[in-house]
């Protein structure tokens, strides 16, 4: 039944993709059968033509087909190597707004969780909802404490999720399993990226740690405003926090507010969002205009921590050298960054790869900053995955996404933004700390304590090791049959652990 059902949404979604004329990937054309695409051109015909770019219809298909596919598209728009920078750029504004359910409901919802005696208590004047989206609303609501903010998601949206998403992992595997072409593109990890960071959504207590430690790290940085938890108020379904006086970027006003610098606040986000995923390897990941509020002081709030992106030191490194690299014009490097991490095949020529860098770099200098994006070199760089045969980094996915979003709030803020100038003193300040001689003195410290920490492991190794060679004795003595268990695997055991701590101790010393 399973199957027929994810056929039967899946078949809802090609539907709604084919009637507003949403043209499929040429590499996965070919593998449509010719009744569906002779179907194809009937259905079309019978919806009509549907207006604008490619990458406009394919918004508007997605934002009618729900929550999972606004997610999804909302993560296309990092692949252009998929559907091209014009329709990748037109995905990155898919917009999620939906009417929002009925008080009654958001009451059940609160008695649900914390039963209807605590519910009472902590929920005794729910105001009306103040914002609504696919997944959940938010309500206003006044405490002796203070204003709150209680975000409750919405009846029956887990399921609706985990009914589509299974659908859109079984179409992933189809793809990969089915086109050679795709595995590059590796359609199976790709979606299983967008489904793992939906599903954290679901649950408001993972939203409720990622905001509390976005507000650690917005206290030690200060860039940002991040309101606190409410942690009594707060469950699996529901979400509390201190109030946000200010007004979303959404909103024209927001930028109209006396005393506001648009230069300031566009390097305000910019560096804030740099600081916090190269310093810290922990970003909002989710930074559209509607998560995004001025406050009367013309501070930067953030709000909706559904979304949380992590990556670890390596990434940072590379995301750090890769941006460095861009802004010394130094292509050589930013090639030889690419084959370092692995993500150009070993097979390919650095020397090459550093010439496709330099046809994407060189344009831009000299050029006014207005004219300047970090997001288009970006896309650029993945249109040549291609090309020198780069893979999917999913890890990496999350990351591009927010900074094609980060440029594009920056810019709505201050048109003359200059991205490059405002990354880089966060980028050269995490460069010479992290791989200066600072940086280098303190990786050697991480890699000596590593060190001793596999040495006091060695005797448990040992051990376990000589254990083995008694058990393996122990069977070849009970054997009918076959030779004892030979000497020469005890000498090779020996000197397999001699080895290893000739090796830690070379390392330590």
């Amino acid at each position: 039944m399973n199957v027929l059902a994810d056929y039967g949404r899946l078949l809802r979604a090609g539907t709604a993709l084919v009637r507003y004329d949403v043209i499929l990937p040429g590499e996965y054309l070919s593998r449509l059968p010719l009744p569906a695409r002779l179907a194809g051109r009937i259905m079309r015909i019978i919806g009509g033509r549907a207006k604008g770019r490619q990458g406009e219809r394919m918004a508007k298909a997605l934002e009618k087909l729900g929550p999972a596919y606004i997610k999804l598209g909302q993560f296309l728009a990092t692949r252009p190597d998929v559907f091209g920078s014009e329709v990748a750029t037109d995905l990155s504004r898919l917009k999620d707004k939906i009417p929002p359910f009925s008080n009654e409901e958001a009451r059940k919802a609160l008695i649900q969780e914390f039963g209807e005696a605590d519910a009472e208590r902590l929920f005794p004047s729910l105001g009306d909802p103040v914002a609504a989206a696919s997944l959940a609303q938010v309500h206003k609501m006044e405490t002796a404490s203070g204003t709150k903010a209680v975000k409750i998601l919405r009846p029956g949206v887990e399921r609706m999720i985990s009914q589509e998403l299974r659908a859109i992992r079984r179409a992933a595997r189809t793809v990969e399993r089915t086109s050679v072409e795709s595995r590059r593109l590796e359609p199976v990890a790709f979606t299983e990226t967008v489904a793992v960071a939906m599903e954290k959504e679901l649950d408001l207590r993972l939203e409720a740690g990622g905001a509390d430690q976005m507000r650690a790290l917005a206290l030690e940085d200060d860039w940002f405003d991040v309101p606190a938890v409410d942690w009594d108020r707060t469950g699996q379904r529901v979400l509390t926090t201190e109030w946000v006086d200010g007004i979303s970027l959404t909103d024209p006003r927001s930028l109209e507010q006396a005393g506001i610098s648009r230069p300031e606040l566009a390097n305000a986000i910019t560096r804030g969002f740099l600081s916090h995923a190269i310093g810290h390897g922990v970003f909002h990941a989710d930074m559209h205009e509607g998560n995004i509020l001025i406050s009367p002081n013309n501070r930067v709030s953030l709000v909706d921590f559904g979304l949380i992106g992590r990556i670890g030191l390596n990434e940072r490194r590379f995301l750090a050298q890769i941006l460095w690299g861009f802004i010394q014009r130094d292509y050589q490097r930013v090639a030889e960054v690419h084959f370092e991490a692995g993500y150009v095949p070993a097979h390919q020529s650095v020397g090459e790869f550093a010439q496709a860098l330099r046809s994407i770099g060189e344009p831009i200098h000299g050029k006014p900053a207005e004219e300047v994006y970090m997001g288009r070199i970006l896309l650029q760089l993945m249109d040549y995955t291609r090309t020198f045969g780069m893979r999917l980094r999913p890890e990496l996915v999350l990351l591009q996404k927010t900074m094609v979003q980060v440029e594009g709030v920056a810019r709505s803020i201050d048109p003359g933004h200059d991205i490059w100038k405002a990354a880089e003193p966060v980028v050269k300040g995490w460069i010479a700390k992290n791989l200066g001689p600072a940086g280098a003195a303190k990786l050697a410290a991480d890699g000596v304590r590593d060190v001793a920490d596999r040495l006091k492991r060695l005797p448990d190794v040992m051990d376990e090791f000589e254990r083995f060679l008694r058990d393996a004795r122990v069977q070849q003595t009970a054997a009918s049959q076959g030779p004892k268990f030979p000497w020469f695997q005890w000498l090779a055991g020996t000197i397999l652990v001699s080895a290893l701590t000739g090796v830690l101790v070379a390392q330590l010393a």
